[in-house]
């Protein structure tokens, strides 16, 4: 068989044993060495190939990234700052109609900032947010689709793990790429918002609201998050800024995080140990992945698939905004099955040279940036699309007395609001680039 129908029959094996509930990374790994072995046909080069490849793959110096930021989310956590973000939101807004549900996507967009894990900020938000939602009066439907929702921002705003690894495979600045996803993390956030609030207007039964807070109260809430405020900004601005690489900021917000929950009790020897233990897990989950696709990706280069595809769409005469879309809808569609970093990792590498040689107008550098941000948003979208998007069921497994059937229900005017927001990034690019271009 040729290397080129060699690679065009791996991916539906691929597709295959994931659906059958294989490890991902492991999948991709299994397959990228087969398609290897059977392109050189012989085992020689493979384990010549199979020598470098861990070595290749981990000495890049900004993956260390990567368990940094899970462990900053883990003393986050600890901390107690997921809840003094929700308290804080809702002494302000939670009497307004629909205030508690828009304060819990503040307090998700604001987690989302020192966290940079959908699954994570979904997780944590939910057990915060979920029984003050239920106390205030809100549907299971309105409260469970909300949270799923909110937590699509703990990969969106900045700093974010899956935009690291994007950055890496498209051989971006990650520094430029949070700036990119910064602006349009934040409509994400204001778009919940204003659902929330056409949401409980045509559906007033589906929530309810708390008492007004003096302002007493509300200041005293707003002073427990300027930490959160400040680790933010030494972070994210000092990235931007330019004083330190995103390793060294994702450092020194592991550091702050953990200095924050020590002052506040959260980080006693067990707590920080489970918090090692936590960051340990996830970071070789995301390694195992990284290094399949690493594989997988070597197998694809072989054979020429991505370049012969990418000639093949030029050669068809379509558009740059039909190559797009079609890719975006590909996206949508795989991104209900599959979760966000392994749909990055498996598809850039080829769909990544097909974009670059189409022309919309932007410079080679806006390009890649402006299409890692699209692919980020319709890639989380999946997460939140029926009937098996992944944060649904992490809201579903803490409130199993909701109905998944009315999850569906109440997440979709929020999936609504995404696909509007990834049109009006498609039409205008500058949205994204806004920040780079100051």
């Amino acid at each position: 068989m040729e290397p080129l129908q060699l690679a065009a029959w791996s991916f539906p094996l691929l597709l295959a044993l994931i659906f059958l509930r294989a490890p991902i990374g492991l999948s991709m790994l299994v397959v990228g060495l087969g398609g290897s072995w059977l392109v050189y046909g012989s085992a020689a080069p493979l384990l010549n190939q199979m020598k470098t490849l861990a070595y290749g793959t981990f000495s890049s110096h900004s993956l260390s990234i990567v368990p940094l930021f899970l462990l900053m989310g883990q003393f986050a956590s600890l901390g107690g700052m997921s809840q003094a973000l929700f308290k804080a939101a809702e002494a302000f807004i939670g009497h307004r109609r629909g205030g508690v549900g828009m304060a819990a996507i503040g307090a998700c967009a604001g987690f989302g900032s020192i966290c940079g894990s959908s699954l994570a900020t979904a997780a944590t938000m939910g057990q915060v947010s979920l029984p003050e939602l239920r106390r205030a009066g809100y549907s299971g439907a309105l409260a469970s689709g909300l949270l799923a929702a909110g937590g699509t921002l703990g990969i969106l705003i900045p700093p974010s793990i899956v935009l690291v690894i994007y950055a890496i495979l498209a051989e971006q600045n990650i520094a430029k790429m949070f700036a990119a996803a910064f602006v349009p993390g934040i409509l994400a956030a204001l778009g919940y918002m204003a659902v929330i609030a056409i949401v409980v207007r045509v559906r007033p039964d589906w929530a309810g609201s708390v008492e007004p807070r003096p302002w007493r109260d509300r200041l005293a809430a707003l002073g427990a998050v300027w930490p959160v405020l400040l680790i933010f900004v030494a972070v994210v601005g000092g990235i931007y800024g330019g004083i330190f690489t995103p390793t060294e900021g994702a450092a020194v917000g592991a550091v702050g995080t953990g200095v924050l929950a020590w002052l506040r009790g959260g980080l006693s020897g067990s707590k920080l140990r489970e918090a090692f233990e936590l960051t340990g897990g996830g970071t070789a989950m995301v390694f195992m992945i990284v290094i399949g696709a690493a594989a997988y990706n070597s197998f694809l280069a072989l054979s020429m698939l991505p370049q012969e595809l990418a000639a093949w769409v030029g050669a068809q005469g379509f558009g740059p905004y039909q190559v797009l879309a079609a890719i975006l809808i590909f996206y949508l569609i795989f991104g209900c099955v599959m979760d966000s970093l392994s749909m990055i990792l498996l598809t850039i590498p080829i769909f990544f040279p097909m974009v670059s040689g189409l022309d919309f107008g932007l410079t080679p550098e806006e390009t890649a940036i402006w299409f890692g941000v699209l692919v980020l948003i319709v890639v989380e979208v999946g997460l939140i699309t029926p009937p098996v998007g992944m944060n649904l069921f992490v809201i579903q497994s803490m409130a199993p007395d909701i109905k998944m059937r009315d999850t569906y229900v109440g997440v979709m005017p929020f999936v609504a609001s995404d696909l509007l927001r990834v049109v009006v990034l498609v039409l205008f690019p500058v949205i994204s680039l806004a920040v780079l271009r100051l």
